[in-house]
């Protein structure tokens, strides 16, 4: 038995890597806007599920004229990144900014506006689905080609599309580092995040770069759907709510407002989801199966809050008189 669970880790832990990588897509996003404002953007993950709808929608309407697969695929991520993109600037522009210019204090109330901005987008995307085909349960369509194996060291094989998966979110964190640290827009990001009120004095119009930090990270969230609907096909209009929730216990594992630390925590929170799911079943005797591997990660949530409240790569953050 435990020969036969060790030959099961290395496609186990690839599996986990997927699953990071969608995770880590998806806390970058809150992690952005948290460094750059505060605020915990609980509507990202209904930005995360708008993506996840319009890559099926691109493959509905523009599969058939696209006999290639990886062009398909990457027509999807743009328009999934535009759509998504331009959804968080609006929500941003809309819900959030009136909030802050009201120079309200109390983080309660943009934290309820983003959970009401989240109930209405389900509710928005299921009736224009609802209307539009009669249906608001989606499927990614099966290719051949996106589901074909390559085999791997120690008897692992691995998809196309999973390559994809991989490579999409490699080169997509590999940008966001190169925007942030070499750019004069994440200069200008690092300097409202540090301190807004000293930013705008020095010429930065704090209002554009806040949009445009919203633009990036939903951009980000709907790649990480386009992504995820890959990865297992089935999407709805709810599908964003446990995606977006680990995604947001990703980045506070890595250190909320760190962007590294949402690549971090998105990698170990989606390989111990994976390992749990696999062999927790045979560790408890049969007791505890596949559907409590979520217990575990937010175990170890817990324990790291109660001895690295600042997570694996933040920084203790002091008081300001």
């Amino acid at each position: 038995m435990s020969e036969a669970l060790l030959e099961l880790l290395p496609s186990v832990l690839l599996e986990g890597l997927l699953l990071g990588c969608v995770y880590a897509m998806i806390a970058l996003g809150y992690t952005m806007v948290y460094g750059v404002l505060g605020l915990i953007n609980f509507a990202h993950s209904e930005v995360f599920m708008v993506g996840a709808v319009a890559g099926v929608e691109v493959y509905r309407y523009l599969g058939p004229h696209v006999e290639n697969p990886y062009i398909l695929a990457l027509l999807a991520l743009v328009i999934a990144a535009i759509i998504s993109g331009g959804l968080a600037m609006g929500i941003e522009r809309l819900a959030y900014r009136p909030l802050r210019k009201r120079g309200s204090t109390n983080r309660l109330v943009p934290l309820i506006t983003a959970i009401g901005v989240s109930f209405f987008l389900q509710d928005l995307v299921r009736l224009i689905e609802g209307l539009w085909h009669g249906e608001f349960y989606m499927n990614f369509p099966a290719d051949a080609q996106m589901e074909a194996l390559h085999d791997l060291p120690m008897g692992m094989s691995i998809q196309n599309k999973s390559i994809l998966v991989i490579a999409v979110a490699v080169i997509m964190m590999l940008a966001l580092d190169h925007l942030v640290r070499r750019t004069r827009l994440g200069k200008a990001i690092r300097a409202v995040a540090q301190d807004l009120p000293t930013a705008s004095l020095m010429g930065i119009d704090p209002d554009k770069i806040i949009g445009r930090t919203f633009l990036i990270g939903g951009a980000l969230g709907g790649i990480a759907g386009v992504l995820f609907g890959l990865l297992y096909s089935q999407i709805n209009p709810f599908v964003g709510f446990v995606p977006g929730i680990k995604a947001f216990t990703a980045a506070v594992l890595g250190g909320i407002g760190n962007i590294y630390g949402a690549m971090l925590g998105g990698l170990v929170l989606g390989t111990i989801e994976t390992l749990g799911g696999t062999y927790l079943f045979f560790l408890t005797g049969g007791a505890l199966g596949n559907e409590y591997k979520d217990i575990l990660a937010f175990i170890i949530l817990v324990l790291l809050l109660l001895f690295r409240p600042q997570g694996l790569l933040g920084k203790t953050q002091g008081e300001k008189v």
